[in-house]
């Protein structure tokens, strides 16, 4: 597909220094680096510039603020040779917080560190997503991502026990039992279904009104992409799909999902939801993917810029797919 590695998060070439993991000595000598940067976050939310263009944030190791953390440092990798670490503040609580504000589905809210600039914000990823550049949206997802995965892997899966961050934040180790656990990531289809002129979209109930999407689903044990498209969307659309082909991939780390975008010719149209899985699908022509693409359809909102499925349809829309 052109431009496969265009979508958010698609990758910018980041060194991950995958050698210094298991050597506790280079990771030392990383960490006492003067040239060396930390990527901060707070509850998931990278610390950026508010200021236009923003952008990721790294602070030296030894900055005031970062006193506040109360986790080791992850290794991210390298900068123009420079090691790059994410650091979790989630232990520092603002002054002013209002936890009514967080967690929303496009959290608008921002917190402000009082050791660093008001220019210099904590906010929602999928929100500024788009703003960064694709070596700090690859920071970005990646230390979200493994944080993420150590707040909910504090415990062995073997014997129970408490488990200690190893390999640079890129393993947990069980002391009890010895196991060895890692980072996961589960594997998602998101599928641009098309029959002749149209394609299909959906919404999940709670989303904001208007919003449609492709429809996605995880992938099962033992099943292939290509089993699991033709899977998903019989079960929440009732539409049956014949050929189906991989396009590209996206890092989704909210919390830990890997996009396949995949395309798929239906061989049916009529559309019989599961209102377990979805509240609505409904076939869309091109024509009028289009005005929804330009914000002037009376009910579809554009995709979401910076997720796969915006990727797919305006690529869908410009014929680019092949």
């Amino acid at each position: 597909m052109k431009n496969a590695e265009h979508v958010t998060f698609g990758g910018s070439g980041l060194d991950r220094a995958g050698e210094l993991r298991s050597d506790p000595k280079a990771l030392s000598e990383a960490l006492a680096d003067p040239s060396a940067r930390a990527v901060v976050f707070w509850r998931g939310k990278p610390l950026i510039s508010a200021e236009r263009p923003a952008g990721l944030i790294r602070l030296a190791l030894d900055h005031a603020a970062l006193r506040d953390s109360d986790t080791p440092p992850i290794l991210l990798g390298r900068e123009e040779g420079g090691p790059v670490f994410a650091v979790d503040l989630s232990a520092w609580a603002p002054s002013d917080l209002d936890e009514r504000n967080l967690g929303g589905f496009m959290d608008p809210s921002e917190q402000r560190h009082p050791s660093l600039p008001d220019w210099m914000v904590f906010a929602e990823l999928r929100r500024v997503m788009t703003w960064l550049t694709p070596r700090d949206a690859e920071l970005a997802a990646s230390g979200k991502a493994v944080f993420g995965w150590h707040e909910i892997h504090q415990f062995c899966a073997c014997c129970g026990a408490k488990t200690e961050l190893a390999q640079g934040g890129w393993q947990r180790h069980c002391p009890a039992c010895g196991a060895s656990h890692f980072p996961r990531t589960d594997p998602v289809v998101i599928m641009l279904i098309t029959h002749g002129n149209s394609v299909l979209v959906g919404r999940s109930p709670g989303w904001p009104q208007g919003m449609y999407s492709l429809l996605a689903g995880f992938v099962e044990p033992g099943e292939t992409l290509e089993a699991a498209v033709r899977r998903e969307v019989f079960e929440e659309a009732g539409v049956r799909v014949g050929e189906v082909g991989y396009l590209a991939s996206q890092p989704w780390p909210f919390p830990a999902s890997l996009m396949f975008g995949c395309w798929g010719h239906a061989t049916t149209s009529e559309i019989t939801i599961d209102p377990l899985e979805i509240e609505d699908a409904r076939w869309v022509t091109r024509e009028d993917m289009m005005a929804v693409s330009q914000g002037h359809h009376p009910e579809i909102m554009p995709a979401r810029k910076g997720a796969i499925a915006h990727f797919l349809i305006e690529r869908w829309l410009g014929d680019e797919l092949d």
